[in-house]
C-alpha cells in the first residue's frame, strides 16, 4: 500500500469552531476540578482521589490537543495553533514549540530506526551484546513500564527547567569565550553562532524561556492560593500520571511485535506510517481523553488531519487497514518487551 491509495485530503480540513469547542471543553473542566480540589477538606485525602484521577485524564487530553497544535492541525491558522499550543504547554509545563519540532523529526523518519529510536532510545542487538551484565540489567531496568512514573515526573517537571538553565549556561560561556578572543558580539550574533542541544533555533529558545516564565509563575500563584504543600502533592501526582499515560501510548503505538523497524537504506515512509504505527482500540471515554490518537496509522499518513476527523478518516479507509497492527489495552504490557532493534532482520525484539 502507498499513501496515495488512501483518501486523506477531505479530512485534513481544520475548523476553528470545533477547535475552540475542544479547547473550552478541556480547559474549563480542568480548571473547575482544581477549584473543587481546593474545596475538599485537607484532612480527608481519600476524597481527592477521584478528582485527581479526572485531572490526570484532562491533563493527558491537554497534551494530545497540544500535539495537534504542533502539527498546525487543530485550528485553521498557524497563529491560532501557536497560541493554543503555547497555552496547553503552560498547563502541562512543557515548551510546545521545541517539543513539536522534535516530534516532527519523528514523523519524518518513523520506521527508520537508524535515525529515530523512539522515546526510550532503544539500542541495536549488536550494541546490547557489548554491554556488561550490569549494563544489560540497567538497560532493561530503565525501560521497565514502572519507570514511566519517575520518567514522567522528570519529563514535565524537571527537564524543561533544566534545559533552560543548561542552555543559558552554555550560551553565556559561549559569549564569554567570544569576548576573550577579542571580539564583542551582539546577542543576535551570539545566537547565530551558538549551537545548543537544548534548543536548535532562536525561536525555540524564546518559547522555552517564556514557557518557563509562565509555568513557574503559575506554580507560585497556585501555591499561594492552595498552599504550596497541598498544591505540589496534587500537581506532582497529576503531572506524573498524565505524562506516564501519554508516553505509554506513544511507546506502544510504535513498539510492538512486527513493527516496521528498518534501516535507512531501503526505508519507506509509507510503510513506516502504515506498518510502523498501531491502531490502538480503546473504550470511547479513553478515545475522547486521548483525542483519538489511537488512530495512529492515519495520523502518520497525514499529520494535518485534526483529531476530530481521525476516526471518520479511519472508517473511510478501513478496507486498506485490515492488516495493520491492532492493539487493545490488554496488549499494552507486552509491547514493553520489544526494546531491542535487530538491524539485520529489520525488526524489534525482546531481550533474550
Amino acid at each position: 500500500m502507498r499513501r496515495s491509495d488512501f483518501v486523506l485530503k477531505p479530512y485534513a480540513q481544520s475548523s476553528n469552531l470545533r477547535a475552540a469547542g475542544q479547547l473550552l471543553n478541556t480547559l474549563i473542566p480542568y480548571g473547575l476540578l482544581w477549584l473543587l480540589l481546593a474545596k475538599l477538606p485537607s484532612q480527608e485525602p481519600l476524597l481527592a482521589l477521584p478528582v485527581l484521577a479526572l485531572m490526570v485524564l484532562f491533563s493527558a487530553r491537554c497534551f494530545s490537543l497540544m500535539h495537534d497544535c504542533g502539527h498546525y492541525a487543530l485550528f485553521e491558522s498557524r497563529g491560532l495553533n501557536r497560541a493554543a499550543g503555547f497555552l496547553f504547554g503552560i498547563v502541562n509545563a512543557i515548551p510546545q514549540y521545541p517539543w513539536s519540532r522534535g516530534h516532527a523529526f519523528h514523523h519524518k523518519h518513523n520506521g527508520d530506526w537508524e535515525k529515530y529510536k523512539g522515546p526510550s532510545a532503544l539500542v541495536s542487538t549488536e550494541e546490547y551484546q557489548t554491554y556488561s551484565s550490569f549494563g544489560k540489567k540497567f538497560y532493561a531496568f530503565l525501560r521497565h513500564p514502572l519507570m514511566l512514573f519517575p520518567g514522567g515526573f522528570f519529563y514535565l517537571i524537571i527537564k524543561p527547567r533544566l534545559a533552560l538553565l543548561l542552555g543559558c549556561y552554555g550560551f553565556f560561556a559561549h559569549g564569554l569565550g567570544q569576548f576573550r578572543k577579542g571580539g564583542f558580539a551582539t546577542i543576535p550574533e551570539l545566537f547565530k553562532t551558538y549551537k545548543s542541544k537544548h534548543w536548535y533555533t532562536t525561536a525555540e529558545f524564546w518559547d522555552l524561556l517564556f514557557n518557563n516564565i509562565g509555568v513557574i509563575s503559575l506554580w507560585l500563584l497556585m501555591g499561594a492560593w492552595l498552599g504550596h504543600g497541598r498544591f505540589w502533592i496534587s500537581y506532582s501526582v497529576v503531572m506524573t500520571f498524565s505524562a506516564a499515560i501519554f508516553i505509554c501510548i506513544f511507546f506502544v503505538q510504535h513498539n510492538f511485535e512486527g513493527s516496521y523497524a528498518h534501516r535507512t537504506e531501503g526505508w519507506s515512509y509509507d510503510r513506516g506510517a502504515i506498518e510502523g504505527s498501531s491502531y490502538l482500540k480503546m473504550p470511547a471515554i479513553f478515545n475522547w481523553f486521548s483525542a483519538d490518537i489511537g488512530y495512529h496509522n492515519i495520523h502518520h499518513l497525514s499529520e494535518f488531519i485534526p483529531n476530530y476527523n481521525l476516526r471518520a478518516c479511519h472508517e473511510r479507509n478501513a478496507h486498506l487497514l485490515r492488516n495493520v497492527k491492532v492493539l487493545r489495552m490488554g496488549d499494552i504490557p507486552s509491547c514493553f518487551r520489544y526494546i531491542l532493534w535487530n538491524r539485520e532482520t529489520n525488526s524489534l525484539e525482546v531481550i533474550p
